[in-house]
């Protein structure tokens, strides 16, 4: 049984603002390794943002805009503490829809869709395309607590989704739009709870690829592309997934090893051309840091890739998906599988190839993203 929601404030201890200031003025630095983003974060740019986060990051200001878009509201559901915001839209025949990020993101990540998605007259739509908004964190990530099971993953996540748009708000039908792990969890919706879910709609989607002796050329360049980019880039999931505590430590003590960590991925994974501040701005890329840092949920968020290696959900099982599915493929997402094996996997309705963004869609293309949704939950607003 869920309780009654109860407002949530952004609003961090003087003291825990004084202590991270101090861990700033006094962050022991590496020595110089060269090899720039080719060797990990690049030393220079980390440390022009640590310098403005410093000196020129007001943690107080952002929590006062915090507050105005996305207000705070907790609610307890199967023994965790749930974060979210609900923000009502304006127009006709309004459906609830679930905005979901992933990792290393965080709720915030959704903030430039909301007045689009909410007030679409406002923005270039028409009033029947109007949502109403839920934007959620996931457990064990920022406000949200961390359950206490390390095999929980993206399938009891969707569970208390289901748990919080139902029994709490209250929306017997609604849609999901997720991205990483989002995706997975609105997948785990999709699947387990699929008389409530309208549709899915996913900017990073799961395959099934064909067996071997049937896979075309097409399928086998994918998975051939994904094992590359495993031995690459999948050193992060490779700790994450087997020790991913011995990593906490560090990364929960140290303000800059935390942003290190975090940010070379905003650097890798989005299409910014060899520069994150094409496409985010400072106080994105530290409010999204500070988030963990304030919440203490580096570690917790990183169990989850324990948890999908020993418990696999159904969005990486060879699961069939049978709600509505709409996909916004982006050109530097993580993994691009093609329509085949995609279809294989859901019940496909919308395909398309998007011409720019990465894994973080939502502040890449925040405009075509909302088109999107638009279009692919325009024909799903009626039962």
């Amino acid at each position: 049984m869920a309780d009654r929601p109860i407002p949530f404030e952004y609003r961090a201890e003087e003291a825990v603002l004084e202590d991270l200031a101090r861990r700033l003025a006094t962050t022991r630095w590496p020595e110089p390794q060269g090899g720039g983003w080719g060797f990990g974060t690049d030393a220079a740019w980390l440390r022009e943002i640590v310098d403005y986060w410093r000196d020129g990051f007001d943690w107080r200001r952002r929590e006062a805009w915090l507050q105005a878009v996305l207000p705070g509201e907790r609610v307890r559901i199967r023994g965790l503490d749930l974060h979210f915001s609900r923000i009502g839209g304006r127009g006709e025949k309004r459906l609830p829809l679930l905005l979901l990020h992933g990792w290393p993101s965080s709720f915030v990540e959704m903030h430039r869709l909301v007045g689009p998605l909410t007030d679409p007259v406002s923005h270039g739509g028409s009033p029947e395309d109007a949502f109403d908004l839920v934007v959620a964190s996931l457990p064990g990530h920022g406000f949200s607590s961390a359950p206490s099971d390390p095999r929980f993953g993206a399938d009891d996540a969707a569970d208390l989704f289901r748990d919080l748009m139902v029994d709490v708000l209250g929306h017997e039908r609604f849609g999901v739009h997720g991205g990483d792990r989002g995706a997975f969890v609105a997948t785990g919706l999709g699947h387990r709870h699929p008389e409530h879910v309208a549709g899915i709609h996913l900017s990073l989607p799961l395959g099934i690829p064909a067996p071997i002796e049937e896979r075309s050329a097409e399928e086998s360049a994918w998975l051939e592309e994904m094992a590359r980019w495993q031995a690459e880039e999948g050193g992060y999931s490779a700790v994450q997934s087997t020790r991913p505590a011995s990593l906490a430590f560090g990364l929960t003590d140290s303000p800059v090893g935390l942003a290190g960590w975090i940010l070379e991925k905003w650097f890798a994974w989005s299409d910014c051309a060899g520069d994150p501040l094409r496409c985010f701005t400072r106080e994105e890329l530290l409010t999204n840091v500070m988030i963990y840092w304030l919440s203490g949920t580096i570690g917790s968020s990183m169990q989850c890739y324990w948890a999908h290696r020993h418990a696999p959900p159904a969005a990486v099982r060879p699961e069939r998906i049978e709600v509505p599915t709409g996909i916004a493929l982006f050109p530097k997402e993580v993994t691009r599988p093609p329509r085949s094996a995609v279809a294989r996997k859901y019940r496909l309705t919308r395909w398309t190839e998007m011409s720019r963004g990465g894994h973080f869609p939502a502040l890449e293309a925040p405009a075509e993203l909302t088109a999107e949704i638009r279009a692919f939950f325009g024909s799903l607003r009626s039962p």
